[in-house]
C-alpha cells in the first residue's frame, strides 16, 4: 500500500507564495502520474495540476501561469510551487498518484480515477 505525505501548507496573504511537497512511501515506481487536487468547504474536489512520468505538465486554467508542478521520479516526490495566491485558491490540497495505462498517458482530471491519496494540507489565503 502506497502512502502519500504532504507538507508545506499554511497561511499566506494574497499575492504570496507557498510550496507544497509530497513524498510517496514506498516509492510509487509504478505510478504513471502524480498530481494535486484541492477541496474547499462545500465544494467538490477539483483538479489542480498533474505530471506524468515523462514530465508532461497539466494545469487547471485558473492556476496556469501561477502554479508549477514538478516531480522527481527517483525520489518519488512531487511538488507544487504556488505563486500569486488568491483567496479563491484556499482549500485543502491533496497529493495523489495513479496509473493511466502508460507513463506517457494524459492523467485524468476526475478524482475518482486516481488510486492513492494523501491526507491533505490546508492552504489559507487572506485577502
Amino acid at each position: 500500500q502506497v502512502q502519500l505525505a504532504e507538507s508545506g501548507g499554511g497561511l499566506v496573504q494574497a499575492g504570496g507564495s507557498l510550496r507544497l511537497s509530497c513524498t510517496a512511501s514506498p516509492r510509487t515506481g509504478s505510478a504513471d502520474a502524480m498530481g494535486w487536487f484541492r477541496q474547499a468547504p462545500g465544494k467538490e474536489r477539483e483538479f489542480v495540476a498533474a505530471i506524468n512520468w515523462a514530465k508532461v505538465l497539466y494545469y487547471r486554467d485558473s492556476v496556469e501561469g501561477r502554479f508549477t508542478i514538478s516531480r522527481d521520479n527517483a525520489k518519488a516526490t512531487v511538488e507544487l510551487q504556488m505563486n500569486n495566491l488568491k483567496p479563491e485558491d484556499a482549500a485543502v490540497y491533496y497529493c495523489t498518484a495513479g496509473r493511466f495505462g502508460s507513463r506517457r498517458a494524459t492523467p485524468s482530471r476526475n478524482p475518482e480515477a486516481w488510486r492513492y491519496w494523501g491526507q491533505g494540507t490546508q492552504v489559507t489565503v487572506s485577502s
